[in-house]
């Protein structure tokens, strides 16, 4: 299975996982670290290592060239290819790049955007794994955002009773008016 196909394969397993995640009225930095925290749980329930704000093998700009960035995520599998993971709320060309270094040192990169609009696809051989969530202004905060993520409602319907169904008797909620009516509109 090449690269592309893994990384398909695996980012879908992941957006299966985080399909389950519901909240309500969350600020744009608790979405990010409940998504963080809903990926270290998913990759360790796949029995792999997992480390939190791992080293990425690109280097920092000036002046901090000496240094590495980090990756949200970073997993290591006992029978594959490490995973790492960046979740953003922005379409950030830092994120693209520092994956693009990632993948082309071997390992599988998915990027986890999250928000409400459509994303554009990140290039090969990046995975990338959309999570919609709605918003709406935060009244105590002029300029920011409260974002919800509701369980499904494509539910099943409720199981109805067994036995025969009766007729009623039909009601009429608007008696017909005797001649000399005045409240009838219809006769004025």
């Amino acid at each position: 299975m090449d690269q592309a196909e893994e990384g398909a394969r695996i980012g879908a397993a992941l957006s299966g996982w985080l399909g389950r995640l519901t909240f309500t009225d969350q600020t744009g930095d608790e979405v990010t670290v409940l998504l963080i925290d809903s990926v270290a749980a998913w990759a360790g329930a796949q029995g792999w290592r997992v480390y939190r704000r791992a080293a990425s093998v690109m280097p920092l700009p000036p002046p901090y060239e000496h240094r590495h960035s980090i990756v949200d995520v970073g997993c290591a599998r006992p029978d594959g290819a490490p995973v790492v993971v960046e979740v953003d709320h922005s379409d950030r060309r830092r994120s693209v790049e520092k994956l693009r270094l990632e993948a082309a040192a071997g390992r599988l990169a998915l990027w986890l955007r999250w928000g409400e609009r459509r994303f554009d696809p990140p290039p090969a051989p990046i995975t990338m794994v959309p999570f919609r969530v709605t918003s709406r202004p935060d009244p105590q905060q002029g300029s920011g955002r409260r974002y919800s993520r509701l369980p499904a409602t494509d539910r099943p319907p409720p199981a109805h009773l067994a036995g025969e169904v009766e007729l009623g008797e039909q009601v009429d909620l608007f008696p017909d008016p005797g001649p000399g009516d005045r409240t009838d509109p219809a006769r004025d």
